[in-house]
């Protein structure tokens, strides 16, 4: 295995989790999924965005950092690979959207101060669908704070994480998931699974999923 720290990413409703979930089965990883229903701000953030923006972030800052370091730091002799459903700079990325420009600087220098401490991302899944998808799988999930965001709001994430993605030399598969199916289609699995047996230089490289 080329990489031992494995990051998937992507909008609101992309399959982050799923994808998470099947790849840290088939290659025996850790898994470190992110623990959003801890976030007692975020159903009131839906509510009043913003009343509720700024602690919201905080909280999930603080929540990701701890998260990361406590299980990056541990030391696992049967599972070498670890696979995340998030990168801990979607944190700056979801401020950028919410926050006022007073209160992003803010939040930006504890980030700043908080980002360099951690490891980072040997290599980036970034799921990347179309706003009417992301909806249709929101309203599937059914979480009742989610059925009201809007178009406008998604597609203002997406624009933040794909500018990030072009600005960062960071190694990323970009995936075009418009019709993925990770539970239903082995086929596209397998095409990400072989995608992780390559090495890539830094920066993006497309990858198509099969009907």
């Amino acid at each position: 295995m080329n990489y031992q720290f494995i990051t998937i990413e992507g909008n609101i409703g992309a399959g982050k989790t799923t994808l998470a979930h099947l790849l840290s089965k088939h290659f025996n990883a850790r898994l470190i999924l992110e623990e959003f229903a801890d976030n007692p701000f975020l159903p009131k953030f839906y509510e009043n965005p913003g009343q509720f923006a700024f602690p919201l972030e905080l909280f999930f800052m603080a929540e990701r950092y701890k998260q990361l370091k406590e299980l990056l730091q541990q030391k696992d002799m049967f599972q070498s690979v670890t696979v995340s459903d998030y990168l801990f700079t979607k944190c700056l990325l979801f401020a950028k959207v919410n926050l006022p420009d007073d209160e992003f600087r803010l939040y930006q220098r504890i980030f700043e101060i908080i980002h360099q401490q951690l490891v980072q991302p040997d290599i980036l899944i970034y799921l990347h669908a179309p706003i009417n998808k992301l909806q249709d799988n929101i309203r599937k999930r059914n979480r009742i704070y989610e059925q009201k965001i809007p178009d406008e709001y998604l597609f203002n994430i997406q624009e933040k994480y794909t500018h990030y993605i072009k600005e960062h030399p960071i190694k990323t598969l970009f995936v075009d998931s418009s019709n993925a199916d990770f539970l239903g289609n082995e086929k596209q699995l397998q095409v990400i699974i072989n995608a992780l047996d390559k090495e890539y230089k830094n920066g993006q490289h497309f990858i198509a999923l099969p009907d």
